[in-house]
């Protein structure tokens, strides 16, 4: 290629100073419905040059993620004991399947069981809790404190820099 002939998009961003080329990794992208979800999929383009593979608890979100696998997993409350033994067996099964490099969710309790048997099984974890917790972290943030790799709110005043002792990182927000 010429000096004067355009470089193609990729060639252009690995050939760049200070970009490095990554090995494609396996994501997997797990959120209930509504909010949760939307805030998923704006997380997208920090996915890009991977593979996605998305958990959700709604049959028509698949047509958001076109082409991309997506599992439908059932919803459950900390009050559907029942329903929530088949979520925690169904994400155990997903991520045992999968095998992911990372496990990246915005909540809940889908989110909640994926970070937990992700990191049991040696994958990176990211917990970004619902921009809709503006007065304290979710009770499934709080599950999974521990489990995740980086722990995240979208409120200053909830993170530790806000003040708040043993509390979550703030990147920012998403919406």
């Amino acid at each position: 290629m010429s000096e004067s002939t355009p470089k193609p998009q990729a060639v252009q961003s690995a050939t760049q100073p200070g970009n490095v080329r990554q090995k494609r990794r396996k994501i997997l992208a797990v959120a209930s419905g509504g909010g949760h979800w939307v805030q998923l999929r704006r997380l997208v383009p920090a996915f890009e040059g991977h593979d996605v593979v998305y958990v959700t608890i709604n049959d028509i979100y698949k047509s958001d993620v076109p082409g991309e696998k997506i599992y439908i997993v059932n919803d459950a409350t900390r009050w559907d004991r029942i329903g929530s033994l088949k979520l925690a067996l169904r994400i155990l099964w997903i991520v045992l399947k999968e095998r992911p490099h990372a496990v990246v969710s915005t909540g809940a309790a889908p989110g909640c069981f994926a970070i937990i048997f992700g990191r049991f099984l040696g994958a990176k974890t990211v917990w970004l809790d619902s921009v809709a917790n503006i007065e304290q972290m979710s009770m499934s943030g709080m599950m999974v404190k521990r489990y995740s790799g980086l722990w995240l709110t979208q409120w200053p005043h909830l993170s530790t820099s806000g003040g708040m002792e043993d509390g979550p990182e703030c990147a920012g927000k998403v919406f």
